[in-house]
């Protein structure tokens, strides 16, 4: 029988983080949890990162994964919510590698590649392929079919990142 590998993927907000969680095992993937961990709009930027720190500790607690992967952060027009996304961000990665687990990076498009098969693909298209690949899913709305998706592409991509750490003399 297959070892089973525990993901949670991370999507980080500052108003929103999404999170979802899989078992893999071989090639087998399972559902486990997904939600949110959402911040208070009216707090300061300080007391909204202490949110979603405390709110993906939790889960993290609750859960216990093995490994974490978290979308990386795009660019957008406006320079203070790229900002502001970048420290959400530096909290959906500080929060598992504090916890001891290997966090991976994913960019969008390589997200949307590894489940539906094109780097363009519209969040309706991933999230019925994320139902189809969990059909035992639960989830509502964006932010958790988004983290989801991140940990099932996590799932595609570890064995060839596990043999390059090997060959790299890393564990």
């Amino acid at each position: 029988m297959a070892e089973i590998i525990r993901i949670i993927g991370i999507d980080p907000g500052l108003q929103r983080t999404g999170w979802g969680i899989v078992d893999v095992a071989g090639n087998r993937l399972s559902f486990v949890a997904a939600g949110l961990v959402k911040s208070t709009a009216d707090e300061s930027l300080a007391a909204r990162l202490v949110e979603l720190h405390d709110g993906l500790a939790e889960v993290i607690r609750a859960f216990t994964p093995d490994e974490a992967a978290v979308e990386q952060t795009f660019v957008n027009v406006n320079p203070t919510s790229t900002l502001k996304l970048g420290q959400a961000r530096g909290i959906a990665m500080l929060v598992p590698a504090k916890a001891g687990l290997r966090v991976a990076e994913y960019a969008p498009n390589a997200i949307k590649k590894a489940i539906v098969g094109a780097g363009h693909a519209e969040k309706r298209q991933i999230h019925h392929m994320v139902r189809i690949l969990l059909p035992k899913a639960e989830f509502e709305g964006d932010d958790p079919a988004d983290a989801l998706a991140i940990a099932i592409c996590h799932a595609h991509h570890r064995p060839s990142l596990q043999t390059a750490m090997r060959l790299a003399g890393m564990r």
